[in-house]
């Protein structure tokens, strides 16, 4: 028997029962429709958390911790082999700091991958707007570098902050969360509150959204001068410098190179950001395994019909037999329709999950700031790849689940069938 003859066998099979295989085939297609929504829901996701980080952080963070250690400057004598030097202590409350930064500014600036460095102190302070207090994380910079990363114009409630900062010395932009938080609007004068308990009036210039809760409501942005004398460090020290590379894909490369050059920490944005990245595709992955039982479900009907029409076939697998067709003939005839019963469902399956995307991505809802993201939607990111997985998965699940009944089948006795002991 040819590979066609056992195919029409199936396929008659298959069209005697029209009703029991087209709901065999819609469970198979029901499962398919879900799994390729489900990918696309969590890729939508976490690719939505990234694109917010890379948008609205450096993609390089230059730290001021050294990895090449400067020659001690208290060396107090040698001999072959050994030196001797005093150690000096540092108090606990100075801070690390990247010393004379305009001249690290430009030895990193020249390398081909940056676009834009910016220096910054950042300073965790208590900002008070009348009898209003809140927690505040204060990030100083020069407006001017601060513009380039992390598209931060673009961010800006009010246009024209940023150039409103620059010639403003005691200015502040405020997060929107933030100013909601204080009910503070342009031009409230507030109070930054230092750890060692010293005021500093500032006035609102302006407010940001990135979209980004934590950060809306928690971060500002002042003049990197304001921050060096907060901090009590020196007006040629910052704490880190953020860096935009031309590419960004580019910064773990980048940050390697940065390292060797300028003798600092640098990390990726990628690396930076591990924990919330790692957290959203696990997320995903525990989501996707959820509901890829859906198919283990839709398997098990499809074990289940091919049960049922192997019993109800009994009778012409015999005369099939009697007539010296082989077992894995018969065997093969079952597979085909399970492999015919999963190519319907997908074929009809993935059109279905398609349409259910394009629904969710069409959604819109009053955005929140409940969770980690502002957003007023259900991201969607639906790939070919997804499609052709779910196709190759559903078909696969559907043959896997008849193999059982058609080797029952094949195992069947002749004469026992004809003799109706079966």
């Amino acid at each position: 028997m040819t590979f066609f003859d056992e195919f029409k066998i199936a396929w008659v099979h298959l069209r005697e029962r029209k009703r029991q295989s087209f709901l065999t085939a819609l469970g198979v297609a029901v499962g398919s429709a879900m799994l390729i929504t489900t990918i696309a829901v969590a890729n939508g996701s976490t690719q939505n958390v990234i694109n917010k980080i890379i948008d609205i952080a450096p993609h390089v963070i230059v730290s001021a911790e050294r990895i090449i250690p400067l020659v001690p400057e208290n060396l107090i004598g040698s001999r072959d082999g050994q030196i001797a030097m005093v150690e000096r202590n540092i108090a606990t409350k100075e801070k690390e700091t990247i010393k004379n930064y305009p001249d690290v500014v430009a030895k990193i600036a020249a390398l081909r991958e940056v676009e834009v460095a910016s220096p910054y102190v950042t300073s965790k302070l208590i900002i008070r707007n009348k009898s209003r207090f809140t927690p505040c994380i204060a990030k100083g910079v020069i407006p001017a570098d601060e513009a380039g990363i992390a598209s931060l114009r673009s961010k800006l409630v009010d246009p024209n902050a940023l150039l409103e900062l620059d010639y403003t010395p005691a200015g502040i932009i405020l997060g929107d969360q933030l100013a909601d938080k204080l009910n503070a609007g342009y031009h409230s004068r507030l109070v930054l509150i230092s750890q060692g308990s010293r005021e500093y009036p500032v006035i609102v210039v302006g407010r940001f959204s990135t979209g980004f809760n934590v950060k809306d409501e928690r971060e500002a942005y002042v003049n990197l001068a304001l921050a060096q004398r907060i901090e009590s460090i020196a007006s040629n020290a910052v704490t880190g410098i953020g860096i935009r590379t031309s590419d960004v894909g580019l910064a773990g490369e980048a940050a390697d190179r940065i390292e060797s050059l300028a003798g600092y920490s640098a990390e990726s944005w990628d690396e930076t950001n591990k924990n919330i990245i790692d957290f959203y595709e696990r997320n995903g992955q525990i989501t996707l395994v959820l509901v890829g039982f859906v198919f283990i479900v839709a398997g098990l009907g499809v074990s289940s019909v091919m049960t049922t029409v192997v019993l109800q076939k009994n009778k012409d697998i015999a005369i099939m037999r009697s007539m010296g067709v082989q077992q894995q003939s018969i065997t093969r005839i079952f597979m085909v329709e399970g492999f015919l019963i999963g190519l319907f469902g997908v074929v009809l399956g993935s059109p279905l999950g398609h349409f259910i995307c394009t629904l969710i991505a069409s959604i819109r809802y009053e955005a929140n700031t409940a969770g980690t993201l502002q957003s007023d939607r259900l991201n969607v990111f639906e790939t070919p790849e997804s499609h052709l997985l779910v196709i190759v998965f559903g078909i696969f699940i559907a043959v896997i689940s008849s193999v059982g009944p058609a080797r029952r089948a094949a195992g069947f006795l002749p004469v026992k069938i004809l003799r109706g002991q079966i």
